[in-house]
């Protein structure tokens, strides 16, 4: 059968749905679709979870969580095949198979891999990005995936904790669009449903601080050296690949030259004072990489050091 017999039977097969299977029951349909994509990232976690607690001796740790979404992204599409390659770098062999802070990566006291969750499996029985988005994820260490994950992500943190979080977002872009390009849930507009705002002057009515790089080297003494968390229910960490200049992370759909250093933001991380209650790493496009996969590299040494700096 040709490509367009079968797009031409699966539009038929879609009409005949839409007209014998009422609402309601479609969307318990997608429901139970939904309930079970995530029934074994849950119970995998849950497994992991009673692993640690016999082992003792961990306060909190990081849960590695894949979520490979990608239809956000404007532009260039590709950061939804990037969970994977992110794992398969964070316990490559040719790396230390420690963190920078002494902490074990085979460890489940520091990191362990709750799975992935099935984003386009879930998009393929017709649930929209309203419903995709009201998906809870697990407290998490986030591996993206495009930066719209991270507005579900912060919204579910905040209910789990009973509270606001402070947020330190690293980007080349705020990210503070309204809908981009028509799209409420767009990558470039995750912040702006954070806050339900958008522009300068909202970021500052909303207490956003920002800093950009023509400043930076006035504000390291300030950035090297943040206290946040106070007040609220602790911190949450996002790392938009792209915020690295282009010489240390090519594999990215908006390249911005003139930005930081992969040094300048492990050092403001490390640094940090605030107890880290979730994160993630996004933006990391496979498809833009080097033939020896460096920005993979790149953005699971930024998990690594995440998942060092969130468990003790």
């Amino acid at each position: 059968m040709s490509n367009i017999a079968r797009r031409g039977l699966h539009y038929i097969v879609q009409r005949k749905v839409a007209d014998v299977v009422s609402k309601s029951s479609l969307e318990n349909g997608q429901n139970r679709v939904i309930d079970a994509s995530l029934s074994l990232i849950r119970e995998k976690a849950k497994l992991k979870a009673k692993l640690v607690r016999n082992l003792g001796g961990a306060v909190a740790t990081s849960a590695l969580l894949g979520v490979p979404l990608g239809h956000n992204s404007s532009f260039i599409q590709g950061p939804a095949f990037a969970p994977p390659r992110i794992k398969e770098a964070i316990w490559c062999g040719s790396t230390n198979s420690t963190t920078e802070q002494g902490k074990v990566l085979d460890d489940p006291r520091v990191i362990t891999d709750a799975g992935d969750i099935p984003i386009q499996d879930i998009r393929d029985c017709g649930v929209d990005d309203k419903r995709l988005m009201d998906v809870p994820p697990l407290r998490p260490l986030i591996l993206g995936g495009d930066h719209s994950i991270t507005f579900p992500v912060v919204r579910a943190v905040s209910e789990k904790l009973g509270g606001q979080v402070d947020i330190l977002h690293f980007d080349a872009h705020p990210d503070l669009y309204d809908d981009f390009e028509g799209n409420y849930y767009s990558h470039a507009s995750s912040f702006a449903r954070i806050m339900e705002a958008h522009g300068r002057d909202q970021a500052k009515k909303f207490g956003v601080e920002l800093h950009e790089m023509q400043t930076f080297a006035k504000d390291r003494a300030y950035l090297e050296n943040l206290k946040l968390g106070e007040g609220v229910k602790g911190v949450y960490i996002s790392i938009d690949v792209d915020c690295l200049d282009p010489a240390f992370a090519q594999g990215v759909s908006h390249i911005e030259s003139g930005g930081l250093s992969f040094r300048d933001v492990i050092t403001i991380l490390q640094n940090l004072q605030g107890d880290i209650v979730g994160g993630d790493v996004v933006e990391y496009n496979p498809q833009r990489d080097t033939s020896d996969n460096m920005t993979a590299l790149v953005a699971a040494k930024f998990a690594r050091e995440l998942a060092a700096k969130m468990s003790k």
